[in-house]
């Protein structure tokens, strides 16, 4: 059965805005940060074109799986990135004081709501196949034999 649930477009949307949100917010970023670390602007402008392709996987394709699990980690690592880029900073003397208003906490809230929504395409995904799973022999009733 290929039908496809008002839920799952409806999660699969909201990932694709995420997606876009963060390769907008980035690739603002990126001229800035290749001029003061190079490595930097070269990882987010890297992060954007990947989820670039996880926005056009999560529309294009039939199972999605691929894509969210790309968009997921690319996410997780930009969230881990920022943050260690204002504790205990990056390679090569990367360190940030602040949070760089708006940029910083709108990554932030795209990024980590892609995850949420991730995660909740994936019980989605669970439930319907769940729900559509034969009952095991164990399952069945059984009646007596006329």
């Amino acid at each position: 059965m290929n039908s496809t649930s008002v839920t799952d477009v409806s999660l699969r949307g909201l990932g694709v805005c995420c997606a876009i949100g963060n390769v907008v917010l980035h690739g603002l970023l990126v001229p800035d940060h290749l001029e003061e670390k190079f490595y930097i602007g070269v990882l987010f402008a890297l992060g954007s074109a990947v989820m670039l392709v996880v926005a056009v996987g999560l529309v294009a394709m039939r199972r999605p799986m691929v894509a969210w699990l790309t968009g997921a980690v690319v996410s997780l690592g930009m969230i881990v990135g920022f943050l260690l880029s204002r504790t205990v900073g990056l390679p090569n003397g990367y360190y940030e004081s602040g949070w760089e208003p708006p940029y910083g906490p709108l990554s932030l809230i795209v990024e980590g709501l892609f995850v949420v929504v991730f995660l909740a395409w994936l019980r989605e995904v669970g439930t319907r196949r769940t729900a559509l799973r034969p009952p095991k022999a164990a399952d069945r009733v059984r009646t007596a034999p006329r």
